[in-house]
């Protein structure tokens, strides 16, 4: 299955008439300018392309009063004089002799996107429309919106597709008010949105777009608004956001499908947003959509002024759905303190309707400081001959990985994943794209490697270093995306200590390390700065530095998702590695699903470059799915969601406070001013 890129040049055909200083930025340029970037980029033509169709009067009254969409349709006689008088009549809208059809075909777009993707004719896709549609509601248009495109997909996916519940996520910069208002009684569709909000001084400037705007009736809790009050937002912000409020709510809710309200305003260099996230946010945000719903995850587009911040932020975002690895995030990965509090008082408003937000410490009703926590964060945070020098410091700007800044130029590795398996291990089904690693180190080479290790003289075991060597190479070289190696049991730890090593001194400044199993760690590394620790399935929470950190694996779906979500990847957003290294060792205990999950999220902060080994007992049952998961599909769902015991809650929340005041991406809320 592949990506459905849907379009249609009509829709370039509605354009302002008269002068509006307003309506000016909404023209056809957006279209065009980003069609050319896809064009140019070669991702178009990895698309399937399908043709919008126009949207039948019957499926805009999903939506639509038949009143209203009876008086768009009559604009397609009235003269200019007559649509600037109507068009006066709504907030920020324009009119055309074109703009019925060009609305239709926008409604039709998404339609066309959705029934592609539940149909399985496609994986996922986007649609490129205008005019948007998340401001428009039953019986008006607003802000330059005719028909609500995402919100008629959405019950055509519940009324005409057996759909049960969907999740929509608003990223455009303007709160999608008309969306909130089709579905704030509905408890089948969750709404989140993030919005340029200022205390309700930025438009639409409503009260129902504060964050305690939380739906109605049997929809209480589903609608989710997390107001930005501070311009000039970054990545972390947004990651933060997706970090703590929107896939936590997101994995509870289970979505059988995805819409995105894929607004570009809110990227960096856009006159409407005024914010400072990059075009790469974005992959990183698509990416993280795609562990949700078995991968159906639709895109259309709403927003969007400043024609190149568009075309690449477009062009980011399908890469993303076509399986590429997310290029790096610039910039310091702190959240700003406004930021901060916009996140703690959405988490704080949806705690009575969410098990995910109740967790103390992160908003819920019990505050980690009310806690018994015996870790302490003091003894981390003195002064150290190991003081960590952290992506963002003075002294590391100067001397960044050269890996991060060619891989926002490249395209992706030839290679999409390499795997080193014995051949009655590897499973008959892996994609084309999943192939045997054929290079390895020389003999001399990996016997040098592997002398500190008696385990590893063994022939099975010194044969697979060799290979593991070589494909530590590839992946930092750009050459393979990512990897998968079935290790002998006996050699799990001693080859783990061998990778790292290697990746230390072949390129990798920054070094993820996350371990499963009984496994004993290398003492001499465990205190090095360039590579972080973080063990899963230890016998009690326990941080003996900031770069050597353990955990229990938690016993429950909502408790592995909080471990996820709350502890490993703000570590990995925090860090920022060249390299993550996946070891799933002796009784690791991790089911197929979680690891699967585990690695799949783990590929965005890293930009795929994600290196799995695993003991040769379970390769069996978990080669198959890993290979996809590395090669950018969905993972398989952990089953139905089941809060996280009491004492798991508290464990994570008593680490997180050990660690937070260091790994910034931790925080959520706002830690008091200093005076």
């Amino acid at each position: 299955m592949g990506t459905a890129l849907v379009c249609h040049e009509d829709m370039t055909a509605a354009r302002l008439l008269w002068d509006d200083p307003e309506c000016e930025i909404e023209r056809p340029e957006r279209l065009t300018a980003t069609l050319k970037c896809l064009r140019e980029r070669g991702l178009e033509q990895r698309c399937l392309r399908v043709a919008a169709r126009e949207a039948s009067e019957a499926e805009l009254a999903l939506v639509h009063s038949p009143e209203y969409v009876a008086l768009m349709r009559g604009t397609q006689t009235l003269d200019t004089r007559e649509l600037q008088a109507l068009s006066g009549q709504y907030d920020a809208v324009y009119l055309h002799p074109a703009t019925f059809h060009c609305a239709r075909l926008a409604a039709g777009a998404a339609l066309q996107l959705v029934d592609a993707v539940l149909t399985g004719a496609v994986r996922n896709g986007l649609a490129l429309v205008r005019p948007p549609g998340h401001h428009s509601q039953q019986a008006a248009a607003n802000g330059f919106c005719v028909f609500n495109n995402v919100a008629i997909a959405a019950r055509h996916a519940m009324q005409n597709r057996g759909v049960r519940r969907v999740l929509i996520v608003d990223w455009d910069i303007h709160h999608g008010q008309g969306i909130q208002y089709t579905f704030e009684d509905d408890p089948s569709v969750l709404y989140f949105s993030w919005h340029r909000y200022e205390h309700g001084r930025f438009w639409p400037h409503l009260r129902e777009s504060d964050a305690d705007a939380v739906g109605r009736g049997p929809g209480l809790g589903f609608t989710v608004n997390l107001p930005w009050n501070q311009v000039g937002l970054e990545n972390a912000d947004y990651v933060a956001a997706f970090l703590h409020v929107l896939l936590p709510l997101a994995f509870e809710f289970d979505p059988e499908l995805v819409l995105i309200s894929a607004g570009f305003d809110s990227a960096i260099g856009d006159p409407e947003g005024q914010m400072c996230a990059t075009p790469e946010c974005f992959a990183h945000l698509t990416q993280l959509l795609q562990a949700l719903a078995g991968g159906r995850v639709c895109a259309v587009l709403e927003g969007g002024y400043h024609l190149e911040a568009l075309a690449q932020s477009v062009c980011m975002t399908l890469q993303a759905l076509l399986g590429d690895p997310a290029p790096p995030l610039s910039g310091a990965m702190e959240p700003h303190h406004s930021a901060l509090q916009s996140i703690q008082s959405v988490r704080a408003a949806q705690a009575p309707h969410w098990t995910s937000m109740q967790a103390p410490g992160q908003g819920g009703s019990a505050r980690v400081e009310d806690l018994d926590c015996p870790l302490d964060p003091a003894p981390l945070l003195g002064p150290s001959p190991c003081s960590p020098l952290l992506p963002g410091d003075p002294e590391v700007k100067a001397t960044q990985s050269p890996l991060l800044d060619q891989l926002c130029l490249r395209p992706p590795p030839p290679v999409c994943v390499a795997v080193i398996l014995a051949t009655s291990a590897v499973p008959l089904d892996l994609p084309p794209d999943v192939l045997p690693q054929e290079g390895s180190a020389t003999q001399k080479e990996t016997q040098a490697w592997a002398r500190p290790h008696a385990v590893l003289a063994q022939e099975e075991a010194l044969s697979t270093l060799g290979k593991v060597l070589s494909l530590l190479d590839g992946v930092l070289a750009a050459q393979v995306s990512s990897g998968l190696a079935a290790i002998p049991s006996s050699a799990v730890a001693a080859t783990l200590d061998v990778a790292v090593r290697r990746g230390l001194a072949h390129g990798a400044q920054r070094l993820l390390c996350v371990t499963g199993g009984q496994l004993d760690w290398s003492l001499d590394l465990a205190d090095d700065r360039r590579a972080l620790w973080l063990h899963i399935g230890a016998e009690e929470a326990s941080a003996l530095s900031l770069f050597h950190i353990s955990t229990p694996l938690p016993g429950t779906t909502g408790g592995f998702l909080s471990c996820l979500l709350a502890l490993v990847l703000p570590l990995a957003y925090s860090f920022q590695p060249d390299l993550v290294l996946v070891v799933l060792g002796p009784a690791h205990s991790l089911k197929a699903p979680q690891a699967a999950l585990l690695t799949a999220l783990l590929r965005a902060p890293v930009g795929g470059r994600v290196v799995v080994l695993v003991e040769e007992e379970s390769t069996a049952q978990l080669a198959g799915v890993l290979a996809r998961v590395l090669r950018g599909d969905s993972p398989p769902s952990l089953g139905p969601f089941s809060a996280a015991s009491p004492e798991d809650t508290q464990a994570l929340a008593c680490l997180r406070r050990q660690l937070e005041p260091q790994w910034k991406m931790l925080q959520v809320a706002a830690p008091p001013r200093v005076p």
